[in-house]
This record gives structure tokens, sequence and C-alpha cells, in this order.
């Protein structure tokens, strides 16, 4: 199956670009990031905390069948223009990786379709070498194939 995410990653750069058309209204997909009950379905994690608003902060865990935490992650909003844009860190807890900065950019094709383009900065190469190393692409169109899926549902 073709991955709909499409995850651009220069040589030399500690940075990549990430995009993705959805048919979905830009509106929707919009709501996908900032509204905790539809993060939560698409993530498949707890949404602890998610302030969708400039100086918000948010905070996601998940835990396994016996109710440990397996995953925790959280960040500060700096910028945050409806349907258009958000700007926030990305921290995970107990892990190698230092936080990274994440543009989010929301864009309307048609009424019915949009494209989310985000542009992850990493504190180093190396840094980005090693998340490019795990399954992180598949995990994320994986996530977006999800979220897509939910929210035709709710259109």
């Amino acid at each position: 199956m073709e991955k709909k995410t499409k995850i651009h990653a220069e040589e030399n750069r500690q940075d990549l670009i990430i995009t993705r058309e959805f048919d979905l209204p830009v509106e929707l997909l919009f709501k996908a990031y900032t509204e905790p009950e539809i993060v939560a379905q698409w993530m498949g994690t707890k949404v602890v905390k998610l302030e969708s608003k400039k100086y918000g902060a948010w905070q996601f865990e998940t835990s396994d069948p016996n109710g440990n935490i397996v995953f925790k992650a959280n960040g500060v909003i700096h910028d945050f223009i409806p349907n258009e844009k958000i700007v926030r860190t990305f921290e995970m807890d107990n892990s190698n990786f230092a936080p990274q900065l994440e543009f989010l950019e929301f864009e309307k094709l048609s009424d019915d379709t949009s494209k989310l383009t985000m542009q992850i900065i990493y504190k180093s190469i190396e840094h980005r070498t090693t998340q490019l190393k795990l399954p992180f692409a598949q995990g994320l169109n994986m996530a977006h194939n999800r979220l897509e899926e939910i929210l035709l549902n709710l259109k």
C-alpha cells in the first residue's frame, strides 16, 4: 500500500518536511489536531491536557493493558491560528530525544480537501537521523490514515 504521508529529509540537515493531502475540509483537519476527543481517537493515546491556543500546553500519555505508562509526551503551543497553523514544541519523557520544534500548516485545497505540511526541527542532524531509523514514517502514515477514516465518519 502506498504511503500517503510523505517525508522529505535532505542530507546534512536537522529538519524534515512531512506532507499529506486529506479528503477532508481544512476545518475538520484542524479539529483533528485541536479537539482532545478526536486527537485521542486517531493517536490512540490519552489526552491529559490540550490547550488549543497561543501559549497553551499539551500532554499525552499511553498506558499498557496493566496501566503502566509506556509513552508520555508534552509541549507548549507557541503560535495558533485556527485552520491555518500551529507552532509547538514536542518532548518525550524518559527518552534520549531532545525537544523538537514543529511547524504545522493547514491549507485548504478545495471545499472537501486539504493539505497538512509539517516542518520538524531537531536539536542536531544526529537526532534527526536517529528518529528516521525508527518506524517513524510507517507509524505516522498509519496514524494519518486513521485520522482521515475517523473524520470522514464525522463529516
